[in-house]
């Protein structure tokens, strides 16, 4: 299992897209306020997201009431900022992989104080980053992969020709 964090998500198409690969996944989706969207049942519904029930999405007040909510033992921080490809990193079953809002990515004080833990995906440099929901997907399905993607479906049912 993996646990999916946006620190202060501002677009809700990027999180329910991020919602869908977290239910296709089995992973648990974090959501820490501010949110720039509503997540109630009704704009749920609305939204026409059929899978959402499908995803254990937990809401927080902050960074600080995250952590003190989880015990995390072993996540890492996505940000173009970071020193090293996401690809080295080692993960566990049921790490913590933290991206941060649209805009502005994860807190600089943040990334510094765990700046070991920081990883990215290598593009051009002319590139400013990848959408939020399409790093998500990259990521955890490089962790999955690496955990031999437990639990997941691992044929397709194509016909025989």
């Amino acid at each position: 299992m993996l646990n999916i964090v946006l620190v202060e998500p501002e677009i809700p198409q990027n999180c329910g897209n991020i919602a869908r690969t977290c239910a296709a996944t089995g992973s648990v989706l974090h959501l820490i306020r501010p949110l720039g969207f509503d997540i109630s049942e009704k704009a749920v519904r609305r939204a026409g997201l059929d899978y959402w029930h499908l995803v254990d999405v937990r809401v927080y007040d902050g960074l600080d009431d995250f952590f003190r909510k989880n015990q995390v033992d072993q996540m890492w921080c996505l940000s173009t900022k970071a020193p090293r490809s996401y690809v080295e990193a080692e993960y566990r079953d049921g790490c913590y992989l933290l991206f941060g809002k649209e805009t502005k990515g994860l807190p600089e004080d943040f990334l510094e104080a765990h700046r070991d833990q920081c990883v990215r995906i290598p593009m051009r440099s002319e590139a400013r980053s990848l959408n939020l929901s399409n790093a998500v997907a990259i990521t955890a399905f490089e962790a999955l992969r690496q955990l031999s993607f437990p639990g997941l479906q691992d044929f397709g049912k194509m016909r025989s020709v």
